[in-house]
């Protein structure tokens, strides 16, 4: 005789069973899913050697133009680049001018040119020093724009090179140099040579040492103010030194680098009520 309790019962077990392996299932497709999405939400560009798996995350990628370019970067998570002291800026005629009054301490290295994705960067093994004011300055890599960042009297350049230096304190000055086309120059001729065309591309040269400061004009004399990083995070309390006069690169050697960058100047940025030094 069949007992209408003990099926009763079991069916109770069965329906919660079914319960649990569905709970189960849809449990397990709503993870897998979100997982997607978070992993279609982690910019691609944002993958580099030079910073750690977190910041790969948490720093937003940023371009120089579109919906990520500059005019949009403080919304993006760089706060810092809607501040009162932001570079590039003009250089007006009349700019209070520098004799040459920087101690440069040569130091011709072994050097390592990369690709970042925004730049050609240059970093050396042995740092070469700067002596500002009684302070001195490591150099951490120099890199370029194209075309100019900084303008002399409303004027743009072909290029522009930022040498970046760093004091023991963890203050910041970059020398900064105007380029324009004109004669070949021998002393960019090595780092030319070995131009990394794809982002992420490296090259180690050990065959020659490069003295970095040769790569600066003939004569020194500079216009000086305080700005802050040209690109993200846009870090102020940076110390300029813009050189006044330009060097030359060939229309070639402009046009190499073009090449592979040819839009990487952020916009000129207010003086407000900042002071030439």
């Amino acid at each position: 005789m069949i007992n209408l309790k003990t099926i009763k019962g079991s069916l109770k077990i069965f329906i919660i069973l079914g319960i649990i392996i569905f709970g189960a299932i849809l449990f397990s497709g709503c993870t897998e899913k979100a997982e997607k999405q978070i992993g279609e939400n982690i910019p691609k560009e944002t993958a580099s050697s030079e910073v750690t798996s977190s910041e790969k995350v948490s720093e937003p990628h940023w371009t120089y133009e579109g919906k990520e370019g500059a005019e949009n970067w403080a919304e993006l998570g760089y706060p810092d680049c809607a501040g009162k002291e932001q570079s590039p800026i003009d250089i007006p005629y009349k700019t209070p001018l520098h004799a040459n009054d920087i101690s440069y301490n040569h130091n011709p290295s072994v050097i390592e040119i990369s690709n970042n994705g925004h730049t050609i960067k240059v970093a050396e093994e042995n740092k070469s020093t700067i002596t500002i004011d009684g302070n001195n300055y490591s150099l951490q890599q120099y890199h370029f724009h194209a075309p100019s960042e900084h303008t002399l009297n409303g004027t743009y350049y072909d290029m522009e090179l930022h040498l970046v230096h760093q004091s023991d304190a963890g203050k910041y000055s970059v020398v900064t140099v105007m380029i324009k086309s004109g004669s070949e120059n021998k002393a960019y001729e090595p780092i030319w040579e070995h131009l990394p065309a794809l982002k992420g591309e490296k090259e180690n040269i050990t065959s020659l040492k490069i003295d970095e400061y040769d790569l600066l004009p003939a004569n020194l004399s500079y216009y000086r103010y305080t700005g802050s990083f040209t690109t993200p995070p846009c870090t102020e309390g940076i110390n300029f030194i813009i050189m006044s006069n330009p060097v030359e690169l060939s229309k070639a050697q402009i046009e190499a680098f073009q090449a592979i960058y040819s839009r990487t100047n952020r916009p000129i940025q207010p003086l407000n009520q900042r002071e030439f030094i």
